[in-house]
């Protein structure tokens, strides 16, 4: 028979197995809701990153005013595109997407800021036939301009003559509106192509008569290749693509990713020695096929000399 020591010994043995169980089964519980909720968070940043935002385009628009913008360029429209990387996420309902969304705001200028074919993306015939008539549906009353980035070939030349765009490779272009009062417009070559040339794009103020305060708009890829201009050349509007805003953003932070060429001018805007620099975060994605508080954009700029 036992003894009421043994029994209370016992009791007590039964109630701390059973605060034990206790113990692990909330601690099981706990560990099962942690989990739970790093799976479903991770599930909806994935499918964040990967199929809302890196296809919702997010439209920027901006007022530019210049006293040297000629009053009949007075409320112009113009509107930048960049970096599509046809082939990486945006395919061709994405950048019809696009198309309506450049012309229900009936644009005047229309640029585009290089690499228009993802590097790693084999383009068919019937694709590039069908980008062709999508790019050719850009409408604008003053024309449609564009600069070559580091991944473009022979396919951008292509696609884009024949979809009536003015390719700019070192070169340049004076717009015209209602009177003989014209703006600049410029383009140079990718700079990681090492065929950039900056004197032949800005030649037009060292020939004979020009206006040497002509409001200047200037095409580049690479945004690090502001270096090579400010200071040195004039001009007053610069827009860039390349550096996709890094693709991968933090708060307070900015971008995660720099790529060569982007280096020191990642961010959207800038502005150094009177000239403006907006740096489009492209559309399509460049290294991995995620964005995350980086949409995809299109730059929308409204033209204003007061």
């Amino acid at each position: 028979m036992m003894t009421r020591e043994e029994r209370n010994q016992d009791m007590q043995d039964e109630i701390f197995d059973e605060e034990k169980k206790e113990k692990r089964k909330f601690l099981i519980t706990k560990i099962f809701k942690i989990t739970l909720i790093i799976m479903l968070l991770s599930l909806v940043t994935f499918f964040y990153t990967t199929y809302i935002s890196t296809v919702k385009i997010v439209v920027n628009e901006k007022r530019i005013i210049n006293e040297k913008i000629p009053k009949s360029f007075n409320g112009i429209k113009l509107i930048q595109f960049s970096d599509l990387h046809y082939g990486s996420t945006f395919f061709y309902d994405e950048t019809q997407k696009l198309v309506k969304e450049i012309n229900k705001r009936k644009p005047d200028i229309v640029v585009f800021t290089g690499d228009l074919i993802d590097i790693d993306y084999d383009l068919k015939n019937k694709e590039q036939e069908k980008l062709i008539k999508l790019l050719q549906s850009i409408d604008t009353t003053l024309g449609k301009y564009a600069v070559m980035g580091e991944e473009d070939g022979e396919a951008f030349n292509t696609i884009l003559k024949q979809s009536d765009f003015t390719i700019l490779n070192n070169e340049y272009d004076l717009i015209y509106k209602d009177e003989n009062n014209p703006i600049l417009i410029t383009g140079q070559k990718s700079l990681l192509k090492e065929e950039n040339n900056p004197d032949e794009a800005f030649r037009y103020f060292k020939e004979e008569g020009a206006n040497q305060n002509i409001y200047t708009i200037s095409l580049i890829h690479e945004p690090d290749n502001f270096e090579n201009i400010k200071g040195t050349y004039k001009t007053d509007l610069v827009l860039a693509g390349h550096s996709h805003n890094g693709e991968i953003r933090i708060p307070y932070l900015g971008s995660l990713i720099k790529f060569a060429g982007a280096k020191t001018y990642s961010d959207s805007f800038y502005q150094e020695d009177n000239t403006d620099l907006y740096v489009s975060s492209g559309l399509g994605t460049k290294k991995f096929d995620i964005r995350l508080f980086c949409r995809p954009s299109i730059n929308f700029f409204r033209l204003s000399n007061q």
